[in-house]
């Protein structure tokens, strides 16, 4: 298997046939809702910081759902035996986050919002939003669940040639911002505790990782075309469900960035398929989930010396080593399921997520290649001391007493999901497109009433004020700014710009071209931002006047970047004093003749002529904004044909 790469393939995706694989793909988008307080509760939403009060020390653990169950998610959580502290700041965090007082009556604010973002995905809107509670042990609320509710069902999208199916859209509390994870102990800051979150849940319909992307984008500008969620690093979170035929759904969780969607789900997409390959060559050398037999063997300093430094340290340490065997696997370990990673990769993962055995490796085997290799000598003392086979394969761990066994418990149930194919899991985005186990699945039976919570009734004449006052949605606003001549791309990247309003104001106060318009507000804007200016501080008056001067002839288009650049450092400032003191005011006809008649003095004749117009505008264009730069190009080209002549 290869990765395709180059301009046709610009994320870098496997090369794979996803209709043969039978890939589907679905999203669940998290978004902060833009409120001045939080969702159950009076603090403010949006204060972050790194002052910390004081500290809770929380320990979890899974209850029951209405039918008697437990969530196989919890009881996961629940076996990492975690001490979870809390870092509380007082100006952002009360009692009710701590579960110490009732919840308050849900922020209608946010409720308002959640049902104007359900009616532009087209959703049907509930008659009463029911508080529900959605256990989470991981700890990153400090509750043990999040309450949430759903306000609409069954909505569409357009996409492509087809609708793209909203299951749900739901509104819920955001939980904590994890500070760190060492062992058995996890940090969490609880600022972005409770603030109001929008989830948008949609139907598994995607058939290829670039669509993915692109439904991602969709969703993204219906968020942000009302303006009304938060924008920023954190403010959004996706998570993405992947399966494909003979596989199950697994799901990469808190993808930060749109442009990792494509290579994150063709990788799980390849993953799901060699995890089924290894099924299949299970099944030929006749292991089952009920057959595969194992034995636990202790490896002390008396009986083994270790060359391989983490073992060799851990006899020092006094610490556990043990060996689990298992019949009939030789070669499976060191198989391939991730570019770069292999079987044993989801071995470690499981370990070090569950048993908490965290430093890298956690674990070696006695295949006889890949990451995890034993030395050649320790690879013969291991088997001999397991009575191995050469078909059985030795898999090392290490650590504190409770945690290897932890460890060995975990190694042989995921050998034992081996032999049915793909486990659901939760799983984690890591750089480069590969993903690392985070948890089980979670199942229906984490959700339960929340009996603390009124129903909120959505009354038809709510509904109505809500509808009347939508906002354009941004197909629409889209198709716009198409009639007015201006470029797909550069109409994709305004639809979703601060500066979209004011786009159509400079459109009013008199015809410019629209494609030089967009390009200022949208691409130098940016520009100016990642050179440490605030172009956002210059007011809107100011912009227009920007377009005035241009309309005018008073400004030239080469010289916008500098002066963006230098006024988005004083908003204050004048853009033709700004222009006259960097000397970018437009030159008069006589002058720049002048100038081309002293330049064409050095023309270097070897050049080609288009080349040596090019090289000769370099020169005259510095500073920028002087000269028309296509008349002045007409005029060179002029006179070296003539020169030539």
């Amino acid at each position: 298997m290869q990765s395709a790469g180059g301009l046709d393939n610009p994320y870098n995706i496997l090369d794979l046939d996803y209709p043969t694989l039978g890939f589907h793909c679905g999203l669940e988008v998290h978004h902060q809702v833009l409120t001045q307080r939080k969702l159950f509760c009076h603090c403010p939403a949006g204060v972050y910081s790194e002052k910390v009060d004081a500290e809770v020390l929380r320990h979890m653990r899974p209850t029951l759902s209405e039918l008697g169950e437990y969530d196989p998610c919890a009881l996961m959580e629940f076996k990492t035996k975690k001490e979870i502290v809390y870092l509380l700041n007082k100006e952002s965090v009360c009692t009710y986050e701590m579960d110490d007082t009732p919840p308050f009556p849900i922020n209608q604010e946010a409720v308002d919002i959640a049902l104007e973002i359900a009616m532009l995905f087209d959703c049907q809107i509930v008659g009463e939003a029911h508080i529900s509670r959605k256990q989470y042990l991981d700890g990153s609320i400090p509750t043990g669940f999040q309450r949430t509710t759903l306000v609409g069902v069954s909505g569409s999208i357009p996409f492509r040639d087809r609708k793209l199916g909203i299951i749900q859209l739901g509104l819920e509390e955001d939980s904590c911002r994890e500070v760190s994870d060492l062992r058995h102990t996890i940090q969490f800051r609880t600022d972005r505790l409770g603030m109001p979150l929008i989830e948008v849940v949609t139907e598994s319909e995607m058939r290829h990782p670039y669509e993915v992307a692109e439904a991602g984008n969709i969703i993204s500008q219906i968020l942000r075309s009302t303006g009304k969620v938060r924008r920023g690093i954190g403010s959004v979170r996706q998570d993405v469900n992947v399966s494909i035929e003979g596989g199950t759904r697994v799901e990469i969780k808190g993808v930060p960035r749109i442009p990792m969607f494509p290579r994150l789900v063709s990788i799980e997409a390849y993953r799901q398929k060699r995890l089924l390959d290894i099924r299949d060559m299970l099944k030929q050398r006749r292991i089952t989930e009920k057959s595969l037999q194992y034995s636990v063997h202790e490896l002390p300093k008396e009986q083994i010396h270790f060359r391989t430094e983490k073992l060799s340290e851990a006899h020092i340490a006094g610490l556990r080593i043990a060996a689990v065997k298992v019949m009939g696997i030789a070669g499976l370990l060191s198989t391939e399921v991730q570019p770069g990673r292999t079987f044993a990769h989801e071995i470690s993962g499981r370990v070090r997520v569950i048993a908490c055995l965290d430093e890298k490796p956690n674990l070696f085997y006695t295949d006889t290649d890949g990451e995890f290799a034993l030395f050649p000598e320790e690879r013969t003392s291991v088997r001999a001391i397991t009575n191995a086979r050469l078909d059985d394969a030795v898999i090392v761990l290490w650590g504190p007493d409770e945690d290897v066994t932890t460890a060995i418990s975990e190694t042989v149930a995921r050998l034992r999901e081996a032999t049915v194919g793909v486990p659901p899991e939760t799983r984690q985005a890591r750089k480069g497109g590969w993903t690392d186990f985070e948890r089980l699945l979670a199942g229906p039976n984490r959700m339960y009433p929340d009996t603390d919570s009124p129903p909120t009734t959505i009354s038809p004449g709510r509904v109505t004020r809500i509808r009347e006052h939508l906002p354009a949605t941004p197909w629409d606003l889209r198709k716009r700014l198409l009639k007015t001549g201006m470029s797909a791309v550069l109409a994709e990247q305004l639809v979703m710009s601060p500066y979209f309003g004011l786009y159509w104001k400079i459109e009013e106060d008199g015809r410019i071209p629209a494609n030089r318009v967009a390009r200022v507000l949208v691409q130098e804007i940016r520009a100016a931002k990642r050179k440490g200016g605030n172009p956002e501080k210059i007011p809107e008056d100011a912009w227009r006047k920007l377009f005035e001067h241009l309309r005018k002839g008073e400004l030239l288009w080469g010289a916008v970047p500098l002066l963006i650049q230098h006024r988005s450092r004083r908003p204050g400032a004048d853009w033709m004093a700004i222009a006259a003191k960097q000397h970018l005011l437009p030159l008069d006809e006589s002058e720049w003749n002048s100038m081309v008649d002293s330049v064409l003095k050095v023309l270097p004749l070897s050049r080609k002529k288009d080349a040596r117009v090019h090289w000769l505008m370099g020169h005259l264009q510095r500073p920028p904004g002087r000269i028309p730069a296509k008349k002045v190009a007409e005029l060179l080209a002029k006179k070296i044909e003539e020169q030539e002549l």
